[in-house]
């Protein structure tokens, strides 16, 4: 049983997408109008008013569960939010390595980054929503607990064993379909995805980073989505906080977009996440009847990825490595 079914608050389902589609309208319209370069204190200020959204959404929902449910419930459903938000947030830095490597590729000027990561962006929410409708609707079945469990732990010794994954977008069946259907021009034309030369319709570069950027979107989403499952079983808490972490995803990018090569240990940590998740979902929980403490899971979450980020930091690259 789910303390916030869906017939009982779609209107609130609908109220909180609507709200962040608006938020995203006044962010595009209003302050991003104008293509620009996003400096680093302006990417800082956005980082914490996205921050403390979610954290006074945190705070409203906690509110709401102590004059519903009373304390115990209202500690455990504001916990269970605020872990999940720290997964999504520490998984999505993983898409920032691929961020800067495709813009490098597609050789996407910084002003127009940000109008690509803000469609993007509109993209990976509808994405989210769909692979959160089906995860809450798989795990009504036992087994599937189980078999996302066991898909955690194995990406997790995946991505801490494997080696450096090379990202070749020219690879890429969906983008080579793409070309085939739709014309793409060799250069860039301003900020637009689309153009017209001599009557056809053609794409431009910067769409073809878009969908590749999308693309690979739906791949972390595979990992992602059923991590946070793994913290809490409640559609809502789970399709809230990973929207408010894809929000902020944009400005942690332009703040940390020229330091992500400093963290190479953080895949470690991201590793190790998963890893943790997945052996939550199919031996934790049952070892500590039924619910493994969500105090502790915050905690170990938050050890893993900073303990990850001061060791890379600690101990930084050579000069030699960092040219490998």
């Amino acid at each position: 049983m789910t303390l916030f079914p869906f017939a009982e608050y779609w209107t609130f389902y609908t109220a909180f997408t609507a709200a962040v589609l608006l938020l995203l309208a006044a962010d595009l319209g209003i302050f991003h109008r104008k293509a620009h370069a996003v400096s680093f204190k302006e990417a800082l200020l956005w980082v914490c008013f996205w921050v403390a959204l979610a954290l006074a959404f945190c705070f409203g929902l906690f509110q709401y569960s102590l004059d519903k449910f009373g304390m115990e419930t209202a500690r455990e459903v504001a916990l269970e939010f605020l872990t999940g938000y720290v997964l999504e947030e520490s998984l999505s830095v993983d898409n920032m390595f691929v961020f800067v490597v495709v813009f490098g590729y597609f050789g996407v000027p910084v002003q127009y980054q940000h109008r690509v990561l803000f469609y993007g962006i509109v993209g990976a929410l509808l994405f989210r929503a769909l692979f959160i409708a089906a995860g809450s609707a798989l795990l009504q079945f036992q087994w599937t607990v189980f078999v996302f469990g066991a898909i955690l732990i194995l990406t997790g010794i995946k991505m801490m064993f494997g080696g450096e994954g090379k990202i070749d977008p020219e690879t890429s069946g969906p983008l080579r379909l793409l070309r085939r259907l739709l014309p793409v021009t060799p250069v860039m034309h301003g900020a637009r995805f689309f153009v017209r030369e001599n009557g056809i319709l053609h794409g431009t570069p910067l769409l073809v980073c878009l969908v590749f950027l999308e693309l690979t979107d739906i791949l972390f989403a595979i990992d992602s989505v059923p991590a946070i499952f793994g913290v809490t079983s409640e559609p809502l808490i789970v399709y809230t906080s990973n929207i408010f972490a894809i929000l902020g995803l944009r400005s942690l990018f332009f703040l940390l977009a020229g330091a992500v090569h400093l963290f190479h240990f953080l895949k470690y940590g991201l590793a190790s996440v998963l890893m943790f998740v997945g052996l939550k979902m199919v031996w934790l929980n049952k070892l500590y009847d039924g619910h493994f403490p969500i105090l502790w899971s915050l905690a170990i979450i938050g050890v893993l990825i900073g303990g990850s980020i001061a060791f890379s930091l600690a101990f930084p690259k050579s000069q030699e490595q960092s040219a490998t």
